[in-house]
């Protein structure tokens, strides 16, 4: 070994005490901070998000944003363990992207509660079987997803956050061989996230839905038991390590800026970060420019709608529920005035959560 080489590596040596001498006196601070707290919430997704973009704006590299973000994010979850280990649900079996989701808002510093729906998911959240869920609520492809905004309508959950995370898609098989598959499973969405890609790469290929990528590569993993080895799942490379299967092709999504967006549900209100973003849900009331009359408070207290979406009512036949994101917090003095106009406006008017932006 170089005597050179050897210097670099006593430094690394002598910063990584320092990092970790650290890291552990804020962990103390962290547990005494959690005793210092009365209302008993121990995710505070409005001061994490606070963190990580004043982190952000010091970074000078070389490390990436994104990457200070996973330092940091896997620092803040142990920290947080500290004081109770949370139990975070999601749509399993494991190795969806759900799952990657939760790893990448709340750490390792957590346990799974693994659900096979995503009604489920409201369901043990509500139940206090586990602390919060994530969802998944709309991808940049194949837009919103519909059983989320309806559950979010009738839930008394609260949105607490929100997650953005690019999906690459690999063709998973136990086969080695990509000219023998001929049937392919995965989610509904993913396939048709990858549908150009299929069309031009496996026309002949059947392809059917199922629950989740992950249970499609579960399934791809059972059927070598049968030696039915020419089908294979459309999910992630994690799939693929927990499943032992073999990756025959990597990104096949049509669109490689490919993101769903996923949100954090959970008991409680989120205290303004200072970026955020509302979430709600109204109706109309049925007459002639209803819609227009809606939405004018918005514009006139500069609230800047972002999304916009509908959704049957399920009460009436042609009725509709509207889903608004907005920016600003619900406390923030110009939303709470046009929410204060929107309620004498709208038949129906929920507020589902008021949260902070996704950090990358």
């Amino acid at each position: 070994m170089s005597e050179q080489l050897k210097q670099h590596r006593d430094q690394i040596d002598a910063i990584d005490e320092q990092v970790l001498k650290l890291v552990n006196e804020r962990a103390k601070l962290a547990r005494h901070i959690g005793s210092l707290k009365n209302d008993g919430v121990i995710y505070r997704p409005e001061r994490e998000a606070q963190v990580l973009r004043r982190l952000q704006a010091s970074n000078a590299g070389p490390l990436s944003n994104e990457a200070v973000s996973n330092v940091f994010r896997a620092v803040m979850s142990n920290c947080r363990a500290l004081e109770k280990e949370l139990s975070i649900a999601f749509l399993g079996p494991l190795g969806t992207y759900s799952e990657e989701a939760a790893l990448k808002q709340f750490g390792l510093g957590c346990s799974a509660v693994v659900c096979g729906s995503i009604d489920e998911v409201f369901r043990t959240v509500e139940s206090g079987q586990a602390d919060y869920g994530v969802v998944p609520v709309e991808n940049s492809t194949e837009g919103a997803i519909g059983l989320t905004l309806d559950l979010l309508l009738a839930s008394p959950l609260k949105i607490c956050g929100e997650i953005s995370l690019p999906i690459h898609h690999c063709l998973l098989s136990s086969q080695t061989d990509i000219s023998k598959i001929s049937h392919i499973f995965s989610h509904v969405q993913s396939l048709a996230q990858c549908h150009e890609w299929l069309n031009r790469m496996m026309p002949n290929a059947t392809r059917e839905a199922v629950t989740s990528n992950a249970r499609a590569a579960q399934m791809i993993h059972d059927l070598v038991a049968s030696e039915d080895t020419f089908a294979a799942a459309i999910a992630s490379k994690r799939a693929a390590e927990l499943f032992n299967l073999n990756v025959l092709a990597e990104n096949i999504e049509d669109d490689t800026k490919n993101t769903t967006r996923f949100l954090v549900i959970g008991q409680h209100d989120v205290a303004s970060s200072g970026t955020d973003k509302t979430s709600l849900v109204m109706t109309t009331k049925n007459k002639p420019g209803a819609m227009i009359d809606l939405l004018e408070p918005l514009s006139r207290h500069g609230v800047s709608m972002t999304k916009l979406e509908s959704r049957p009512s399920k009460q009436n036949l042609w009725d509709y529920v509207f889903f608004v994101d907005i920016e600003g917090h619900q406390t923030d003095e110009n939303v709470q005035a046009a929410l204060q106009d929107l309620q004498t406006r709208a038949s129906l008017l929920k507020v589902l959560g008021s949260y902070p932006v996704a950090v990358i």
